[in-house]
């Protein structure tokens, strides 16, 4: 819902391992991973973060709890790179998102609640874009289906050289072969940008309960080099080398007090997923200005 309401202001307006996006929806959990996800991406000003994002966040939250608007959507802080902030909306297809928009739009109160919340929103910003991407269950590797008790998201973003998917599907293949020997609990999630992005980015998402799981990397990295083997390592940094243009990690943190979860989510772990009495109070009086 908040890639949506930036859709409807005017479209002006990410992991070497992985999000392993859980499964929220309308009015109840589907199951498995969304086969659309849209995300939208706020690059926050400096010294603009914190509080004062926290507060104009409030208002979107405020305007579609009102409304009790079925579309959810959860949102992830940066803790590498550029300040920003990540919000993950899924459908279950594009028409669910076409008719998402659509209602949206019909419904006046709420647009007009999400436009004034985007213009006191837009004060805090240096810009914003929103991207569109699907499903990959091929490169995918036993994605959870619940991200309720995760706390931090490993993204590695690839993009792959045009004329070279070949060597690109190989290349996952073979290492995630290995992987899943080598870690029994593996998991990710591959989703390819369909809009926004140019053609060949992936995105690798893992969700993590806890930053003590990322400790575990060197050593889940290292036992799937042994399962490897010396002659297949050779191969896949030849094929790395020959298909992938670039490449970058980078670590976030489930926010909360940004998101409008699932019923689901606040049900299984309300301390962490409860919009707090003081955020509440805040957003109420972030709100007063606005209305007169």
């Amino acid at each position: 819902m908040k890639a949506v309401s930036r859709t409807l202001v005017g479209l002006s307006f990410a992991v070497a391992v992985t999000l392993s996006m859980g499964a929220w929806a309308q009015e109840k959990a589907a199951s498995g991973p969304a086969k659309i996800l849209v995300i939208t991406r706020e690059f926050v000003k400096p010294g603009k973060g914190g509080a004062p994002h926290d507060k104009a966040e409030s208002a979107f939250v405020d305007a579609m709890s009102k409304a009790k608007w079925p579309t959810r959507y959860v949102a992830a802080q940066a803790m590498s790179g550029k300040p920003r902030v990540l919000f993950f909306t899924r459908y279950d297809s594009y028409d669910a998102w076409e008719k998402d928009v659509t209602a949206t739009t019909k419904n006046t109160i709420l647009s007009a609640a999400l436009d004034r919340a985007n213009q006191a929103d837009g004060e805090l910003l240096d810009s914003s874009d929103q991207n569109v991407f699907t499903y990959n269950e091929e490169l995918s590797l036993r994605p959870v289906s619940d991200i309720s008790h995760m706390r931090f998201l490993e993204i590695w973003v690839a993009h792959v050289k045009p004329g070279h998917y070949r060597e690109w599907a190989e290349l996952n293949k073979m290492y995630k072969a290995a992987y899943e020997k080598s870690v029994p609990d593996g998991h990710w999630a591959v989703y390819e940008a369909t809009y926004g992005l140019p053609n060949g980015t992936y995105l690798f998402l893992t969700a993590r309960k806890s930053a003590a799981e990322l400790d575990r990397g060197p050593q889940d990295e290292k036992a799937t080099m042994a399962a490897l083997g010396e002659e297949s390592m050779k191969k896949i940094d030849e094929l790395f080398a020959a298909c992938v243009d670039s490449s970058e990690t980078q670590i976030f943190a489930f926010a909360p007090q940004m998101s409008y979860p699932p019923d689901e989510f606040v049900k299984a772990d309300p301390d962490f997923w409860k919009l707090k009495p003081a955020a509440t109070t805040s957003a109420k009086a972030e709100k007063k200005p606005t209305a007169d």
